[in-house]
Protein backbone atom coordinates (compact mmCIF):
# COMPACT_ATOMS: atom_id res chain seq x y z
CA UNK A 1 0.00 0.00 0.00
CA UNK A 2 1.18 3.43 -0.82
CA UNK A 3 0.68 6.11 1.75
CA UNK A 4 -0.01 9.49 0.32
CA UNK A 5 1.11 12.23 2.59
CA UNK A 6 -0.40 15.60 1.91
CA UNK A 7 1.56 18.55 3.09
CA UNK A 8 -0.29 21.73 3.84
CA UNK A 9 1.52 24.64 2.39
CA UNK A 10 1.35 27.56 4.68
CA UNK A 11 1.74 30.88 3.03
CA UNK A 12 3.53 33.48 4.97
CA UNK A 13 1.51 36.63 5.26
CA UNK A 14 3.63 39.68 5.56
CA UNK A 15 1.75 42.42 7.33
CA UNK A 16 2.58 45.89 6.24
CA UNK A 17 1.60 49.06 8.10
CA UNK A 18 -1.64 50.62 6.81
CA UNK A 19 -1.39 53.59 4.49
CA UNK A 20 -2.75 57.00 5.39
CA UNK A 21 -5.92 56.50 3.33
CA UNK A 22 -6.55 53.09 4.93
CA UNK A 23 -6.26 54.66 8.38
CA UNK A 24 -8.75 57.39 7.40
CA UNK A 25 -11.23 54.85 6.01
CA UNK A 26 -10.92 52.72 9.15
CA UNK A 27 -11.49 55.77 11.36
CA UNK A 28 -14.66 56.72 9.49
CA UNK A 29 -15.95 53.14 9.78
CA UNK A 30 -15.49 53.32 13.55
CA UNK A 31 -17.08 56.77 13.88
CA UNK A 32 -20.63 56.41 12.53
CA UNK A 33 -21.49 60.08 13.11
CA UNK A 34 -18.50 61.22 11.05
CA UNK A 35 -19.36 58.72 8.29
CA UNK A 36 -22.97 59.90 8.20
CA UNK A 37 -21.79 63.53 8.18
CA UNK A 38 -19.44 62.84 5.26
CA UNK A 39 -22.15 61.14 3.20
CA UNK A 40 -24.71 63.82 4.04
CA UNK A 41 -22.28 66.63 3.20
CA UNK A 42 -21.35 65.13 -0.17
CA UNK A 43 -25.00 64.50 -1.08
CA UNK A 44 -25.97 68.02 0.04
CA UNK A 45 -23.20 69.71 -1.95
CA UNK A 46 -23.96 67.73 -5.12
CA UNK A 47 -27.70 68.44 -4.76
CA UNK A 48 -27.13 72.15 -4.14
CA UNK A 49 -24.85 72.59 -7.15
CA UNK A 50 -27.19 70.67 -9.51
CA UNK A 51 -30.28 72.51 -8.22
CA UNK A 52 -28.56 75.92 -8.40
CA UNK A 53 -27.61 75.30 -12.04
CA UNK A 54 -31.32 75.05 -12.91
CA UNK A 55 -32.26 78.38 -11.28
CA UNK A 56 -32.26 81.68 -13.19
CA UNK A 57 -30.58 84.07 -10.75
CA UNK A 58 -31.73 87.25 -12.50
CA UNK A 59 -35.34 86.10 -12.45
CA UNK A 60 -34.97 84.98 -8.85
CA UNK A 61 -33.67 88.36 -7.66
CA UNK A 62 -36.38 90.36 -9.44
CA UNK A 63 -38.39 92.42 -6.94
CA UNK A 64 -42.13 91.75 -6.65
CA UNK A 65 -43.72 93.91 -3.96
CA UNK A 66 -47.03 92.05 -4.31
CA UNK A 67 -45.35 88.99 -2.80
CA UNK A 68 -43.67 90.89 0.04
CA UNK A 69 -43.09 88.54 2.99
CA UNK A 70 -45.32 85.90 1.43
CA UNK A 71 -45.75 82.96 3.80
CA UNK A 72 -44.63 79.43 2.86
CA UNK A 73 -47.10 77.81 0.50
CA UNK A 74 -47.54 76.30 -2.95
CA UNK A 75 -45.96 79.24 -4.82
CA UNK A 76 -43.07 79.76 -2.39
CA UNK A 77 -42.20 76.61 -0.47
CA UNK A 78 -40.17 78.56 2.09
CA UNK A 79 -41.91 81.91 1.67
CA UNK A 80 -40.58 85.17 0.27
CA UNK A 81 -38.47 88.04 1.60
CA UNK A 82 -39.22 91.77 1.81
CA UNK A 83 -38.71 92.07 -1.96
CA UNK A 84 -41.07 89.20 -2.78
CA UNK A 85 -38.17 86.94 -3.81
CA UNK A 86 -38.26 83.19 -3.27
CA UNK A 87 -36.38 82.20 -0.09
CA UNK A 88 -35.79 78.62 -1.27
CA UNK A 89 -34.09 79.77 -4.47
CA UNK A 90 -31.94 82.26 -2.57
CA UNK A 91 -31.09 79.54 -0.05
CA UNK A 92 -29.90 77.16 -2.78
CA UNK A 93 -27.90 79.74 -4.73
CA UNK A 94 -26.58 81.30 -1.53
CA UNK A 95 -25.39 77.91 -0.30
CA UNK A 96 -23.81 77.25 -3.71
CA UNK A 97 -22.01 80.59 -3.59
CA UNK A 98 -20.82 80.14 0.00
CA UNK A 99 -19.54 76.59 -0.63
CA UNK A 100 -17.90 77.47 -3.96
CA UNK A 101 -16.18 80.51 -2.43
CA UNK A 102 -15.00 78.46 0.55
CA UNK A 103 -13.62 75.75 -1.78
CA UNK A 104 -11.82 78.34 -3.92
CA UNK A 105 -10.32 80.11 -0.90
CA UNK A 106 -9.30 76.80 0.69
CA UNK A 107 -7.64 75.65 -2.53
CA UNK A 108 -5.71 78.89 -3.09
CA UNK A 109 -4.63 79.31 0.52
CA UNK A 110 -3.88 75.58 0.84
CA UNK A 111 -1.60 75.45 -2.20
CA UNK A 112 0.14 78.69 -1.23
CA UNK A 113 0.56 77.72 2.42
CA UNK A 114 1.77 74.17 1.71
CA UNK A 115 4.32 75.25 -0.91
CA UNK A 116 5.72 78.09 1.20
CA UNK A 117 5.73 75.94 4.34
CA UNK A 118 7.61 73.11 2.60
CA UNK A 119 10.18 75.50 1.11
CA UNK A 120 10.78 77.20 4.45
CA UNK A 121 11.04 73.92 6.34
CA UNK A 122 13.36 72.29 3.82
CA UNK A 123 15.76 75.11 2.97
CA UNK A 124 15.66 77.15 6.17
CA UNK A 125 18.11 80.06 6.38
CA UNK A 126 17.34 83.19 4.39
CA UNK A 127 14.21 81.80 2.70
CA UNK A 128 12.75 80.72 6.03
CA UNK A 129 13.54 84.03 7.73
CA UNK A 130 12.11 86.08 4.86
CA UNK A 131 8.79 84.25 4.67
CA UNK A 132 8.43 84.04 8.44
CA UNK A 133 8.77 87.82 8.73
CA UNK A 134 6.07 88.21 6.06
CA UNK A 135 3.85 85.73 7.92
CA UNK A 136 4.43 87.55 11.22
CA UNK A 137 3.41 90.81 9.55
CA UNK A 138 0.15 89.34 8.22
CA UNK A 139 -0.64 87.80 11.61
CA UNK A 140 -0.09 91.03 13.56
CA UNK A 141 -2.38 93.20 11.43
CA UNK A 142 -6.17 93.07 12.06
CA UNK A 143 -7.09 90.91 9.08
CA UNK A 144 -10.86 91.31 9.34
CA UNK A 145 -10.64 95.11 9.37
CA UNK A 146 -8.22 95.14 6.42
CA UNK A 147 -10.54 92.86 4.43
CA UNK A 148 -13.47 95.19 5.14
CA UNK A 149 -11.37 98.19 4.00
CA UNK A 150 -10.41 96.43 0.75
CA UNK A 151 -14.04 95.49 0.09
CA UNK A 152 -15.13 99.08 0.69
CA UNK A 153 -12.57 100.87 -1.50
CA UNK A 154 -12.67 98.55 -4.54
CA UNK A 155 -15.09 100.11 -7.07
CA UNK A 156 -16.07 97.07 -9.17
CA UNK A 157 -16.54 94.42 -6.54
CA UNK A 158 -17.17 90.82 -7.69
CA UNK A 159 -17.06 87.30 -6.28
CA UNK A 160 -13.58 86.79 -7.78
CA UNK A 161 -12.37 89.95 -6.05
CA UNK A 162 -13.74 88.68 -2.74
CA UNK A 163 -11.96 85.32 -3.15
CA UNK A 164 -8.62 86.98 -3.96
CA UNK A 165 -8.88 89.41 -1.02
CA UNK A 166 -9.66 86.61 1.42
CA UNK A 167 -6.91 84.37 0.02
CA UNK A 168 -4.36 87.15 0.45
CA UNK A 169 -4.64 86.96 4.25
CA UNK A 170 -5.67 83.38 5.07
CA UNK A 171 -2.68 81.30 3.87
CA UNK A 172 -0.41 82.10 6.82
CA UNK A 173 -1.80 79.53 9.28
CA UNK A 174 -1.30 76.64 6.86
CA UNK A 175 2.21 77.84 6.01
CA UNK A 176 3.25 77.97 9.69
CA UNK A 177 1.88 74.49 10.40
CA UNK A 178 3.48 72.85 7.35
CA UNK A 179 6.78 74.64 8.02
CA UNK A 180 6.97 73.31 11.59
CA UNK A 181 6.36 69.74 10.41
CA UNK A 182 8.68 70.06 7.41
CA UNK A 183 11.52 71.27 9.65
CA UNK A 184 11.52 67.97 11.57
CA UNK A 185 10.98 65.85 8.45
CA UNK A 186 13.88 67.48 6.59
CA UNK A 187 16.31 66.20 9.24
CA UNK A 188 15.28 62.54 8.96
CA UNK A 189 17.51 59.83 7.52
CA UNK A 190 15.51 59.24 4.34
CA UNK A 191 15.95 62.88 3.34
CA UNK A 192 19.71 62.74 3.95
CA UNK A 193 19.91 59.48 1.99
CA UNK A 194 18.03 61.04 -0.93
CA UNK A 195 20.42 64.00 -0.94
CA UNK A 196 23.40 61.61 -0.92
CA UNK A 197 21.98 59.73 -3.92
CA UNK A 198 21.70 63.00 -5.84
CA UNK A 199 17.90 63.30 -5.83
CA UNK A 200 16.74 66.76 -6.81
CA UNK A 201 15.31 69.07 -4.16
CA UNK A 202 11.98 69.20 -6.01
CA UNK A 203 11.55 65.41 -5.80
CA UNK A 204 12.60 65.34 -2.15
CA UNK A 205 10.20 68.13 -1.15
CA UNK A 206 7.14 67.07 -3.13
CA UNK A 207 7.85 63.35 -3.56
CA UNK A 208 9.24 62.44 -0.13
CA UNK A 209 8.40 65.03 2.51
CA UNK A 210 4.94 66.14 1.38
CA UNK A 211 3.42 62.60 1.24
CA UNK A 212 4.50 62.09 4.87
CA UNK A 213 2.63 65.27 5.80
CA UNK A 214 -0.48 64.43 3.75
CA UNK A 215 -2.66 63.48 6.74
CA UNK A 216 -1.86 66.73 8.55
CA UNK A 217 -2.48 68.75 5.39
CA UNK A 218 -5.86 67.06 4.81
CA UNK A 219 -6.96 67.81 8.38
CA UNK A 220 -5.82 71.43 8.09
CA UNK A 221 -7.60 72.02 4.77
CA UNK A 222 -10.82 70.43 6.05
CA UNK A 223 -10.92 72.69 9.10
CA UNK A 224 -9.95 75.69 6.96
CA UNK A 225 -12.88 74.92 4.66
CA UNK A 226 -15.31 75.15 7.58
CA UNK A 227 -13.68 78.38 8.73
CA UNK A 228 -13.85 79.91 5.24
CA UNK A 229 -17.57 79.17 5.00
CA UNK A 230 -18.02 80.91 8.33
CA UNK A 231 -15.91 83.94 7.36
CA UNK A 232 -17.78 84.50 4.09
CA UNK A 233 -21.13 84.12 5.84
CA UNK A 234 -20.08 86.46 8.64
CA UNK A 235 -18.85 89.19 6.30
CA UNK A 236 -22.02 88.95 4.22
CA UNK A 237 -24.04 89.21 7.44
CA UNK A 238 -22.18 92.42 8.29
CA UNK A 239 -22.75 93.76 4.77
CA UNK A 240 -19.12 93.45 3.62
CA UNK A 241 -19.34 90.10 1.86
CA UNK A 242 -20.79 89.40 -1.56
CA UNK A 243 -22.41 92.15 -3.67
CA UNK A 244 -26.07 92.86 -2.80
CA UNK A 245 -27.27 91.34 -6.08
CA UNK A 246 -25.64 87.99 -5.24
CA UNK A 247 -27.58 85.67 -2.88
CA UNK A 248 -25.71 84.62 0.25
CA UNK A 249 -26.52 82.70 3.42
CA UNK A 250 -25.14 85.57 5.49
CA UNK A 251 -27.45 88.04 3.75
CA UNK A 252 -30.48 85.88 4.53
CA UNK A 253 -29.47 85.61 8.19
CA UNK A 254 -28.92 89.39 8.37
CA UNK A 255 -32.65 89.94 7.76
CA UNK A 256 -33.09 88.88 11.40
CA UNK A 257 -31.64 92.27 12.43
CA UNK A 258 -35.12 93.62 11.78
CA UNK A 259 -37.13 92.95 14.99
CA UNK A 260 -40.33 92.44 12.98
CA UNK A 261 -38.70 89.84 10.74
CA UNK A 262 -37.06 88.15 13.72
CA UNK A 263 -40.31 87.78 15.66
CA UNK A 264 -42.94 87.10 13.00
CA UNK A 265 -41.20 86.35 9.66
CA UNK A 266 -39.19 83.31 10.73
CA UNK A 267 -39.12 81.79 7.24
CA UNK A 268 -36.87 84.61 6.00
CA UNK A 269 -33.86 83.87 8.25
CA UNK A 270 -34.40 80.52 9.98
CA UNK A 271 -33.75 78.14 6.99
CA UNK A 272 -30.38 79.77 6.27
CA UNK A 273 -29.42 79.61 9.95
CA UNK A 274 -30.28 75.90 10.14
CA UNK A 275 -28.37 75.15 6.93
CA UNK A 276 -25.26 76.96 8.22
CA UNK A 277 -25.51 75.05 11.52
CA UNK A 278 -25.78 71.69 9.74
CA UNK A 279 -22.87 72.49 7.43
CA UNK A 280 -20.65 73.50 10.33
CA UNK A 281 -21.56 70.42 12.38
CA UNK A 282 -20.94 68.05 9.46
CA UNK A 283 -17.56 69.54 8.61
CA UNK A 284 -16.64 69.59 12.31
CA UNK A 285 -17.37 65.87 12.76
CA UNK A 286 -15.45 65.06 9.58
CA UNK A 287 -12.52 67.18 10.75
CA UNK A 288 -12.45 65.45 14.13
CA UNK A 289 -12.28 62.03 12.46
CA UNK A 290 -9.47 63.19 10.17
CA UNK A 291 -7.60 64.69 13.13
CA UNK A 292 -7.82 61.41 15.04
CA UNK A 293 -6.57 59.48 12.02
CA UNK A 294 -3.46 61.68 11.97
CA UNK A 295 -2.69 60.89 15.64
CA UNK A 296 -2.17 57.21 16.52
CA UNK A 297 -2.93 57.89 20.21
CA UNK A 298 -6.44 59.21 19.47
CA UNK A 299 -7.59 56.69 16.86
CA UNK A 300 -10.74 54.70 17.54
CA UNK A 301 -9.64 51.73 15.43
Amino acid sequence: MKTVVQLDKKEEVVSSPPTGMQVIIREFKKDKIALFSLIALVVAIVTIFIWAAMIDQQELMRVSLREKFAEPGEKFWLGADQGGRDILGQLIIGARNSIAIAIAITFITGVTGVVIGLLCGYYGGFIDNMFMRIIDFFITIPQLMIIIVFVTIIPKYTVLTFVLIMSLFLWTGTARLVRSKALSESKRDYVNASKTLGTSDFKIIFGKIMPNLSSIIIVELTLNFAGNVGIETGLSYLGFGLPPSTPSLGTLVSYANNPLVLSSKWWVWLPASILILLLMLSINYIGQALRRSADAKQRLG
